[in-house]
């Protein structure tokens, strides 16, 4: 006859139960309502863990049978061990969940210029970050000190119910504020004086980062084990994110350079010789010949002037150069020279102009009549009438 059935009602199973049925009963819980997933549920944990420990026992249990859990206290066969060492157990020494107790990684971002992913480098930054505390030794105070929280007398969480209606209430459970959720606590002379009980402190701690070259903006460099540390977590990482900042002269696409370089319009025709500075401060010449005709916007490429290639920086992507060509202003040769220079030019097309053709007048487009027109147009789009064009300067 079995006189308690409070074990078999926290597995939600029956009296009856067979050891397979407490089993899969147990590890569908202990999943729900672990701390590292469940964090406000440790008390019930606790009370699942203690329950399977008897009941997954054929002695424990028959004597929880006869006599309930008062006679599993004077039998002496309390659990002894702790609800996280029944899970490990239950799971293999160390399940999902155990290999989940790991501190959470903190990302910074680290502006870089691309003189630093060109030529690589090192760079100092400065973290705050939790260290367990060395006077205490993550133990928040005094040895054997700790007493149970009478806030939440021992649960880790405190529940409040309020009411919502006429003959309606809701309880709110909530992590317990005194104890922070760990349900025992020192008293403030037995308190850590270093660490005020929290088991950690604040520190600063350098890092070293070092850049090399050819990495890529967004490229992430992981610091192992670097992030804020805790009594019972291994630390998580510290992620650095490499962001890029914008060069003056110089875009980046994957592993090339890009530039723009402007040149006259005596250059584009009869050759010329420019120096272009590199990131590492060399100065290179390129040229081109005499009657070798650059056009405006034309794009020439220099090999294994790029970008290095990360982990490989004795190899280079390409350096592209696109041309933009300067055209002189109106007016800027004498009209009675014009004869000669034409001369040297390639010859120009002729038209044969008749009687019933007609001459008209280019002029330059006047800006702000376009805005003008264009508001005009976005107001009357409904219209059926014939729209004006763009509005030419009068002369």
């Amino acid at each position: 006859m079995v006189h308690e059935t409070g074990y078999y009602d926290l597995l939600g199973v029956d009296a009856k139960a067979s050891p397979d049925e407490i089993k899969k009963a147990y590890r569908k819980l202990a999943l729900k309502y672990h701390p590292d997933k469940n964090p406000s549920e440790g008390e019930r944990f606790k009370l699942i863990s203690q329950a399977y420990e008897v009941l997954s026992d054929p002695k424990k249990r028959d004597l929880y049978d006869q006599g309930g859990e008062q006679a599993i206290k004077e039998g002496g066969m309390s659990g002894g061990g702790s609800p996280t060492d029944i899970f490990n157990m239950f799971f293999g020494g160390g399940g999902r969940m155990q290999r989940e107790r790991r501190g959470k990684n903190v990302v910074h971002q680290l502006s870089v210029t691309l003189e630093e992913m060109y030529n690589g480098g090192t760079r100092k930054l400065g973290l705050q970050k939790n260290v367990i505390c060395e006077k205490c030794e993550g133990y928040g105070g005094k040895k054997g000190a700790l007493e149970k929280c009478s806030s939440c007398k021992g649960r880790g969480v405190q529940i409040k119910v309020q009411q919502i209606g006429p003959g309606m209430i809701q309880q709110i459970q909530s992590m317990c504020a005194d104890c922070q959720g760990q349900g025992e606590k020192f008293n403030s002379k037995d308190r850590c004086k270093t660490c005020n009980g929290h088991k950690v402190e604040r520190t600063k701690k350098i890092l070293e980062v070092h850049i090399d070259k050819g990495m890529k903006d967004g490229q992430r460099i992981t610091f192992h084990g670097e992030g804020d540390q805790e009594p019972g977590l291994e630390p998580g990482d510290v992620i650095i994110v490499l962001d890029q900042k914008e060069h003056p002269v110089f875009q980046r696409q994957e592993d090339n350079l890009i530039m723009k370089m402007d040149i006259k319009l005596v250059e584009a025709l009869c050759g010329f010789k420019k120096p272009i500075l590199t990131l590492d401060s060399r100065t290179l010449i390129i040229s081109t010949q005499p009657g070798e005709v650059v056009k405006n916007n034309d794009i020439k490429c220099v090999q294994s002037e790029g970008m290095p290639i990360y982990r490989e920086p004795y190899d280079k992507g390409q350096l592209f150069v696109q041309f933009q060509v300067e055209f002189p202003e109106n007016q800027w040769l004498p009209e009675h020279l014009m004869y000669q220079l034409e001369r040297l030019l390639p010859t120009r097309d002729e038209i044969m102009v008749s009687d019933d053709m007609e001459e008209v007048t280019l002029t330059e487009v006047d800006s702000q009549s376009q805005q003008r027109d264009h508001s005009r147009e976005a107001y009357e789009e409904d219209d059926e009438g014939p729209r004006q064009g763009v509005q030419c300067q009068t002369q």
